[in-house]
């Protein structure tokens, strides 16, 4: 019997060995010959003199097996540059008295790839800038290289993109409380904003049946790694896309008044006999959602669109809910005061906890239904003054905002002054502090941020930090799809409440390319996005160098998108972008203290049977999500985890899909930070093969992109 060791592929230019045995069933020695055919898989034409084996010497094994033993058989081959397409195999054993063959088709796959390289471009307002595309300024060093296209798109008022996602507000499934407020959130701020900007109305109409009504998910698709069919996301982008073509619904003054009048029944009749509101019908009343709705209230009201004289029914639930919350901060220090008494506690601990800061914050939104503060709240302000400190970001810019409302305008200074020595500020993302995601409701980078700009608007008084913090605001809208109805409005509110109007700002960037100025045919209305391609020949080195010129008074960004055929061991690192990532290569070894790894070096030999670790580097500067690396591998190797499914490693959560020429990873979400992805494969195959490149893409801001070098492997 005579099995085969097939690769689960072959790439041109590739030396390998084609390998398999022969095993003796029978009761005696057999003596005979083996012999490997090569077809195209296409015509069924013999390729074995294209393939390396021109004689029967090279095509030809003779074996000797003893009864029931069994023995190596193998072949060298070296798959042509030029081949494309499959191979058909064919391995027979002949023992004179007993004969065995197998056959099977395996692709043949190129050794150029199409090689997508991008330069995010990032221009604020009232700048000029000169970008360089080094890689595309060199390319002609290669003899090998040849351009595909090249893309240029720029959005020229992006503050669009963060308006684009109020239907979101409105189309949430689920009716708890919270939700149902969003819709009357959503609806409110609408009809508000259409009143003040006619012009949104206009752009909004314009939009019907353009690209500006596709998911960013869904754009771009021939410029990404991964098509998103082939992704887990498919849903996801569906999902936006729907939010967005519900934009015209949105503002339909008729469906808008009916969907705010129907929101504010709804909470009406949810509305408990004390106030307050449950998470969901049937259940307790909740400090929590009560508070988030009343600042809810508060933030219509600081934007003009909420006032409860022309609007008594929201008016009296809101009185109600305020009271509701007096109620249970009143509650909260009786029971303090009892633990006093009782020698369990002391006045002077910190008894500043997050539903008294939440309190605080949202009560200081309605000052005039308070006449002056009770004892009550005079001592959380007090505590508030004390122990402000440590309480984390999102709960000291709610301190902030509540003791300079109460007139305690040094403890917020002081706070205000912290914030500012711990922020970060950078050229690109603006203002911002270094926030990941947490368990806890006070711990959501977007609502932090949107927080921020609040407190720096109002506390602060300080407008240019106010336009570095929108500047992060938009930035991260740029990666982030954002899916909770808490974000959204939190941003939108921060984004319409300070700081200059950028809706308002309707010139178009200047783009000049090659020294060349552009002349876009057609501008996306609102946005001002648009995108140009230039295809072979058509591509100058001159593309190199791109000026932008920004007349706006808002960040502006785009990218340019170079896309080349290279082969595979000459494409080299690319790590321009914020997104960067390192692949090596190991050896694990047995020792008498466990496993240990050991780097392969450039150039040295692996054995058949070598246990192999990929390691995979990446750097992120921002929190991205949806993104995708693919990580390719040789001919002669074979992977371990053979089952897809999804992977928790390090604070990172990821579905592993392992494919025939690539291991796929899916990352729904990427936090800022530095993370690095192990797995395993083993060397089948002697031979010496291209190990292809690893590429990693956001497929939600495909600017952001980066690809290791290629690299060749041999095995002896």
């Amino acid at each position: 019997m005579v099995q085969a060791n097939a690769p689960r592929f072959l790439r041109a230019g590739d030396e390998m060995e084609f390998s398999a045995k022969v095993s003796n069933l029978s009761q005696e020695t057999v003596s005979g010959s083996a012999t490997l055919h090569l077809f195209d898989a296409g015509t069924m034409q013999p390729v074995d003199r294209a393939f390396g084996l021109t004689a029967a010497v090279t095509t030809t094994y003779n074996f000797t097996v003893l009864s029931g033993r069994s023995m190596p058989l193998s072949w060298k081959i070296r798959v042509p540059d030029d081949f494309s397409g499959a191979v058909t195999w064919q391995v027979i054993a002949d023992g004179k008295k007993f004969r065995d063959g197998e056959e099977s088709t395996i692709p043949v796959v190129s050794n150029r790839m199409l090689v997508t390289e991008t330069l995010p471009i990032s221009v604020r307002g009232g700048q000029t800038k000169e970008f360089v595309f080094e890689n595309l300024k060199n390319a002609g060093k290669s003899t090998s290289l040849k351009t595909r296209s090249y893309t240029l798109e720029f959005t020229s008022n992006p503050v669009w993109y963060a308006v684009q996602s109020l239907p979101y507000l409105m189309e949430f499934p689920y009716d708890c409380s919270e939700q149902v407020f969003s819709r009357f959130y959503a609806n409110t701020l609408a009809a508000s904003v259409t009143e003040k900007l006619p012009n949104i109305r206009r752009v909004y109409d314009r939009w019907k049946g353009k690209d500006a009504m596709k998911s960013n998910l869904s754009k771009n698709q021939e410029l990404k790694y991964a098509l998103l069919e082939e992704t887990p996301w498919v849903l996801d982008a569906q999902s936006e896309e729907q939010q967005k073509q519900n934009i015209a619904l949105l503002f339909d003054l008729n469906r808008m008044s009916d969907e705010r009048e129907r929101a504010l029944r709804i909470l009406s009749e949810r509305q408990m006999d004390n106030g307050g509101w449950a998470w969901f019908p049937g259940g307790q009343d909740s400090w929590y959602i009560t508070q988030h709705i009343v600042s809810g209230f508060g933030h219509l009201k600081q934007l003009g669109a909420f006032d409860g004289e022309q609007d008594p029914q929201a008016a009296q639930m809101l009185d109600r809910a305020v009271g509701y919350c007096d109620a249970k901060l009143a509650s909260q220090y009786r029971e303090l005061e009892l633990r006093v008494q009782q020698g369990k506690a002391k006045w002077d601990d910190d008894h500043l906890d997050g539903m008294a800061i939440q309190y605080l914050y949202a009560r200081s939104f309605f000052p005039q239904q308070l006449d002056k503060p009770g004892r009550e709240m005079s001592y959380y302000l007090d505590q508030a003054e004390k122990f402000w400190l440590g309480k984390g970001l999102y709960q000291e810019g709610m301190l902030a905002l509540a003791l300079h409302r109460n007139g305690r305008t040094d403890a917020s200074g002081r706070i205000v002054a912290s914030l500012r020595e711990r922020a970060l500020v950078k050229e690109e993302l603006g203002m911002y502090w270094p926030v990941d995601w947490g368990f806890y409701w006070y711990q959501l980078p977007v609502e932090t941020q949107a927080l921020m700009v609040e407190v720096f608007g109002e506390a602060g008084n300080d407008p240019k930090a106010v336009e570095e913090l929108r500047i992060w605001l938009l930035k991260n809208k740029q990666t982030n799809r954002w899916e909770s109805t808490k974000a959204t409005s939190e941003a939108v509110y921060a984004l319409l409440l300070f700081g200059d109007n950028w809706l308002q700002n309707t010139r178009p960037v200047q783009v000049a390319l090659g020294g060349k100025s552009l002349k876009p045919e057609e501008y996306e209305p609102g946005t001002g996005y648009f995108k140009q391609t230039w295809n072979d020949s058509a591509v100058k080195p001159s593309f190199s160098t791109i000026k932008i010129e920004n007349p706006n008074t808002n960040i502006v960004w785009g990218a340019a998108y170079w896309q080349y055929f290279e082969d595979l061991d000459k494409i080299t690192d690319f790590q321009k972008t914020p997104l960067t990532i390192v692949k090596q290569l190991f050896t694990e070894e047995n020792s008498p203290t466990g496993p240990v790894l050991k780097p392969v070096a450039d150039g040295q030999a692996l054995k058949r049977g070598d246990k192999i670790k990929v390691r995979i580097e990446i750097r992120a500067d921002r929190a991205m999500e949806f993104v995708h690396l693919k990580d390719m591998r040789a001919a002669g190797f074979e992977p371990v985890n053979v089952l897809s499914g999804y992977r928790w490693k390090d604070g990172l959560g990821y579905y592993e899909s392992t494919k025939d020429l690539a291991t796929h990873f899916f990352i729904d979400y990427l936090p800022r930070g530095t993370f690095v992805f192990e797995y395993p494969l083993v060397v089948s195959h002697k031979g010496e093969m291209s190990n292809g490149i690893t590429t990693m893409q956001c497929m939600y801001a495909p600017e952001f992109t980066s690809h290791s070098k290629g690299v060749r492997v041999k095995v002896e």
